[in-house]
């Protein structure tokens, strides 16, 4: 068993693409993923599961229906499972997310965003 602990600045340096999570971790049946945000991201939600999103670096916003959410460097927020959001970034954001594994980053929306397969890093 490796009992390495994770570093998020080492794994953030090994990928430079925005809105395409990497998983760093497996807990149980959850994936802890890490992806760069800058702009907008697709209006989604995910039905059978809340979402997690952690601010590592910089500051993003996630958009509801009936409101925003800021978020800075160092908090973090739970999306519940069915409502709809939109996460943007005026400048390059580093997020940790934590989800069940399999869940799919662009929820019910589909559409050219989708990672169908998320890698490890």
């Amino acid at each position: 068993m490796d009992h390495k602990p994770i570093n998020f600045q080492e794994k953030f340096s090994k990928f430079s693409e925005h809105w395409s999570p990497k998983i760093i971790a497996q807990m149980n049946d959850y994936h802890f993923k890490i992806a760069k945000i800058q702009g907008e991201f697709v209006w989604h939600s995910h039905p059978g599961t809340d979402e997690v999103f952690i601010v590592i670096h910089g500051e993003m916003q996630i958009v509801f229906r009936d409101g925003v959410a800021a978020l800075k460097e160092g908090e973090m927020l739970v999306v519940p499972k069915g409502v709809e959001h939109k996460p943007i970034a005026e400048e390059e954001c580093h997020i940790l997310m934590i989800e069940p594994a399999g869940t799919v980053n662009t929820g019910d929306a589909g559409g050219d965003l989708t990672v169908e397969e998320v890698e490890w890093v």
